[in-house]
């Protein structure tokens, strides 16, 4: 984590250098953050399963949006 807060790496980078996943230093270096800055951590962990939610919702409504597309078109077809 140092790579980041100390060196300036990007946490790509470092993560690559480290070999670790960057989503997972990116975590660590936020909870770093945290520390060092106050918040709890329980606000952050909420916003993680708040995105980690909508990501999924997202992925749902693209799915949706492409059966309809492959519906029209075969409906225009048919038609």
């Amino acid at each position: 984590m140092s790579l980041v807060t100390e060196q300036g790496y990007a946490v790509s980078e470092a993560a690559r250098r480290l070999g670790v996943d960057r989503s997972l230093l990116d975590r660590w270096c936020r909870k770093h953050r945290q520390q060092d800055s106050g918040i709890p951590a329980r606000k952050e962990d909420d916003r993680d399963a708040e995105i980690k939610k909508l990501r999924e919702e997202v992925r749902k409504l693209q799915i949706e949006k492409d059966i309809l597309k492959k519906a029209a078109f075969f409906a225009k077809e048919s038609g």
